[in-house]
């Protein structure tokens, strides 16, 4: 018999929907249950696409003996990070500075007034490697509860006030926006952490640093810096050619379990490929380069073939594991390859080829000798006719392997990503599918997401809003990506519902310092309300909102807004030189505002080659953040982008003004002078 969970709209949810554990979703029924029986609540968080999240549900969770057991002890309640994560975050917080480390799975014992006091992650279901037995655990736990009621109350009560009592935005505080010397260090800092053998910061494990890219580029636009644009160019060829990235279909796993990139931890989220896509992009747009070029555009189809959903959104993750054609579903094995099965689909010359050129040895990379496959340096000149045969034909072989299951829930945040990623690749390279399946995502957002107000769904699937409010990240990821599609298409209602969202940033998630909150004012009241500035897998709400803010104030001329932007940004002032491997995209907002931002100006005729020819200069001119409006000349329309306001044509010809603060240089009316004027050629 199916469980609570069997109404739930989360996929990750609905995996535990017929486990013989009494789950219960997040909410408040399931805390007075607990009180009603005086017994304490066992919360579990997890997501789909997390390999040691389904093996603890299959190991116990799945076992009768201990879910009989946990339903007569406990109140059990599983939540969903993606869905959640302001529950995710305040016990996350909680789970670090209990043990030291975190993770999920998140196994969290609290009373029935939400106070933890016993926390961890997986637990094994017989003891191993000094862990306890999740057994055991839960025997430790119930005996705890029932035998020494006062410690436990008196250890959830300290953590709860030590919660509570914690502001790391307000020790972070400074009294000013990070300023060219803090940029600089934080550049110096960076080239310290910089792996120079294997690209990327730090070692094992190894997650792509794609906001800590976009803080170099930015700082090589504004700066010409070429240590900066070098440590990019190195990264990202790196994880080009390593086992991060799918040598086949394209798009980028989780992370590295090396320091080499050599072999991922398998599992596909879409913030990481939205992310990576843009910076390879950008790298494009700054180089040239063929590899920057190519792994953007394969990035962005993955997104389109893999992610998209029916309703024109995209999905949340591709999962680690996948049946390995035994029955069993074994972690990477949709994408792995031995010698053998090279010559099954290939032949002997091809596949004695395929497996030089793609790393694949009788040793293996991985386990039970298959390999991930790579680029090998040192492999030498190919013909591209036969490695495009080659691509082709394991890529169709793969296809007809058992496909790792999808998570296709729509996050709002991650959409917005995705939208700033795929217009900019589809115009960056003459790609309008890829705009337009932008304008898609967008459009679920505002159709189903935001429904007519200024208010968020965190989640939606099939097309049906999740009970879920959007937290500070939502608002401030959909806003950027409405602004980025924005400047793409010219379409200046995108402009006005980013700044719909973005009001109700400044009324319900910042504080009268300027501090940000993750959750909004009228949010449910946790234990603690979640506020952390550091980037982590994608941007803070914290710093997103800062960029969208400072954006939408270039393209409006809003003093308010600009002035919210600044006075998120102190809290980067002092973290830029001790940790800028976690403000990374702080760091590249701030370049953005050190720089002006640039404001660009486009009149023309729409339909006018000229017009276009100025538009594609503006988009691709590399000054940190700069942003691109696009329209009809001398309009006073007020439904009408403000930075438009007023700007004629010139001896009757399209023309571009370039502008800080919306003061403007003189016009131009050729593309190579934009061009000459935004790389700093032109003075």
């Amino acid at each position: 018999m199916a469980n609570r969970l069997a109404h739930a709209t989360s996929p990750y949810l609905l995996q535990h929907a017929d486990n013989p554990v009494d789950w219960w979703p997040w909410e408040a029924a399931a805390f007075e249950e607990a009180r009603r029986r005086d017994v304490p609540v066992f919360l579990s968080v997890g997501y789909s696409a997390c390999h040691w999240c389904h093996v603890l549900a299959h190991e116990s969770f799945e076992d009768a003996a201990t879910a009989a057991f946990m339903n007569e002890h406990f109140v059990s309640v599983k939540v969903d990070r993606e869905e959640r994560p302001d529950v995710d975050a305040v016990y996350m917080e909680a789970v670090q500075a209990a043990t030291g480390q975190g993770g999920w799975p998140m196994s969290v014992f609290m009373t029935p007034d939400g106070e933890p006091f016993y926390f961890g992650t997986y637990f094994p279901p017989e003891p191993r490697h000094g862990m306890p037995s999740f057994r055991q655990v839960l025997e430790g736990v119930r005996s705890a509860w029932a035998e020494r009621r006062g410690e436990v109350g008196e250890v959830a009560g300290r953590i709860t006030a030590d919660l509570a009592g914690r502001s790391l935005a307000g020790s972070l505080s400074a009294a000013a926006p990070p300023d060219e010397e803090r940029l600089a260090g934080a550049l110096m800092a960076l080239t310290r952490e910089f792996d120079a053998v294997h690209g990327g910061f730090g070692g094992a494990p190894k997650f792509p640093p794609s906001m800590v890219l976009e803080f170099l580029l930015r700082h090589h636009g504004r700066t010409d810096s070429e240590a900066a644009v070098e440590m990019v160019e190195a990264t990202c060829e790196a994880m080009a050619r390593g086992g991060i990235y799918d040598q086949l279909g394209g798009g980028f796993a989780r992370y590295a379990v090396d320091a080499t990139w050599t072999v991922p931890h398998f599992e596909k989220m879409l913030y990481d490929n939205a992310l990576l896509c843009r910076v390879y992009a950008h790298l494009w747009r700054v180089t040239g380069a063929g590899t920057a070029r190519r792994v953007a555009l394969e990035t962005a189809d993955f997104l389109v073939r893999e992610l998209r959903t029916l309703q024109g959104g995209f999905a949340s993750a591709l999962d680690a594991d996948s049946d390995d054609g035994t029955g069993h579903h074994t972690e990477g094995a949709y994408y792995v390859w031995t010698p053998g099965q090279l010559r099954e689909v290939l032949g002997e010359a091809d596949a004695e080829f395929a497996a030089t050129y793609f790393g694949v040895t009788e040793e293996g990379t991985f386990e039970a000798g298959a390999s991930v496959l790579q680029l090998p340096d040192g492999v030498g000149p190919v013909d591209a006719e036969r490695v495009r045969s080659v691509r082709e034909r394991l890529l169709a072989a793969r296809d007809e392997r058992p496909r790792p299951g999808r998570d296709d829930k729509i996050v709002a945040s991650w959409n917005g990503l995705a939208v700033a990623a795929l217009a900019e690749t589809g115009a960056y390279f003459g790609r309008p599918d890829l705009v337009q399946a932008a304008t898609d995502a967008a459009d679920l957002l505002v159709r189903v997401h935001m429904d007519g107000q200024a208010r968020l769904h965190r989640t939606s699937r099939d097309g049906v809003p999740g009970d879920n409010n959007g937290v500070l990240e939502d608002y401030a990821d959909v806003a950027e990506g409405f602004l980025t599609l924005a400047a793409v298409t010219g379409e200046g209602v995108w402009v006005d519902f980013a700044g719909l969202l973005l009001d109700t940033v400044l009324v319900q998630f910042r504080a009268g310092d300027g501090r940000l909150y993750d959750t909004a004012a009228d949010a449910e009241a946790l234990i603690r309300r979640p506020q952390d500035p550091t980037d982590n897998a994608t941007p803070s709400g914290w710093t997103a909102a800062a960029g969208a803010l400072l954006s939408y104030a270039a393209l409006t001329g809003s003093t308010p807004h600009r002035e919210a932007a600044e006075q998120a940004l102190t809290v980067v002032t002092a973290l830029a030189g001790r940790a800028p491997r976690f403000i990374g995209w702080g760091l590249a907002v701030a370049e953005a505002a050190v720089d002006g931002p640039r404001e660009i100006a486009v009149v023309g005729p729409p339909d006018d080659p000229a017009t276009r020819a100025l538009h594609r200069a503006a988009l691709l001119g590399n000054k940190p953040g700069s942003v691109v409006a696009v329209g009809e000349p001398d309009t006073h329309d007020a439904d009408a982008v403000p930075l438009l306001h007023g700007r004629p044509l010139v001896d009757g010809a399209p023309a571009a003004y370039i502008c800080r603060h919306f003061t403007c240089e003189r016009p131009v009316t050729d593309p190579d002078e934009l061009t000459g004027w935004l790389r700093g050629t032109v003075r």
